[in-house]
């Protein structure tokens, strides 16, 4: 009986997983046809926006230059490119994909209430607590990495690669595959986006032994290294966005070595508050 209830709750267990799995699949699938269905909308206001010289981050820089006294110098007229098309269905394919990423980033709060449904009953109230505000708080950075990505780093990048040029004469004129465009606009915000996760993966490595505050302060030139590096990867080749996405991962780390001294002292106290039970 008790080998057959242990079996029994652990298909059980294993079907509950396969409904949140099955769910997760069907909003992110119910939210890329939402996204497909205003797709003109979604390309319009958000891909090609970026794009443009009225959107938002160049009218607040072209605004900042102009409080600051430097006139127009920051002021943006002209991306200076143009999109083509190379493939017979290239269009459709990049309208399914951009679909695809609204999906998942529209299904992201219903799929994050399906993981906190599938795990929460099987913790105490305490656990409950402390991963329920791990995963709100995985959900705030990663929606600030979105945000950071979109409208600071996305915007920086185009202008600064499209309008670059080699020699003097103009003589290569900038037309941008859209699949690359695509790329480049979505790799930046959802890899900002991850990367934004930094203080939580400190605080798990933290909690479980592997690194401590102490630790994080003596290599922190080791990962200042590291965080440039990182920021070579996920970024286009110029130093503008490398260092855009830089400085934000040094203020993250900084305060991760504070999330990992806070959890330190913790486990210290709650070392020290475990008391022997002698025995009668």
């Amino acid at each position: 009986m008790s080998a057959q209830g242990k079996e029994m709750s652990f298909l059980q267990h294993l079907e509950e997983l396969r409904w949140t799995l099955v769910r997760s699949a069907v909003a992110v699938v119910l939210g890329m046809i939402l996204a497909f269905t205003f797709s003109t909308v979604l390309f319009d206001l958000v891909i090609l926006a970026p794009q443009r010289a009225d959107f938002i981050t160049y009218r607040v820089l072209c605004d900042l230059g102009r409080w600051a006294g430097a006139g127009d110098a920051m002021c943006i007229s002209d991306v200076g490119f143009t999109f083509q098309n190379q493939t017979m269905g290239g269009q459709f394919m990049a309208d399914l994909m951009v679909s695809f990423v609204a999906g998942c980033i529209l299904a992201m709060p219903y799929v994050l209430y399906q993981v906190w449904r599938f795990i929460g009953p099987g913790l105490s109230p305490k656990e409950r607590g402390a991963v329920g505000g791990i995963v709100w708080a995985m959900a705030f950075l990663f929606l600030l990495g979105i945000a950071f990505g979109y409208f600071v780093l996305t915007p920086m990048s185009i202008q600064f690669l499209g309008s670059y040029r080699v020699g003097t004469t103009n003589a290569v004129s900038n037309e941008i595959n859209l699949d690359s465009f695509i790329g480049t606009v979505t790799s930046l915000t959802l890899w900002t986006g991850v990367v934004f996760q930094l203080p939580l993966v400190i605080l798990f490595l933290t909690r479980i032994g592997l690194v401590g505050p102490e630790f994080l302060r003596t290599y922190r030139k080791h990962a200042f290294v590291a965080i440039l590096i990182l920021a070579a990867i996920i970024t286009p080749p110029d130093v503008t966005s490398q260092i855009l996405v830089s400085l934000p991962l040094f203020l993250l780390y900084e305060v991760s070595i504070l999330l990992s001294a806070r959890a330190h002292r913790r486990s210290l106290a709650a070392e020290r508050a475990i008391v022997p039970v002698k025995a009668r």
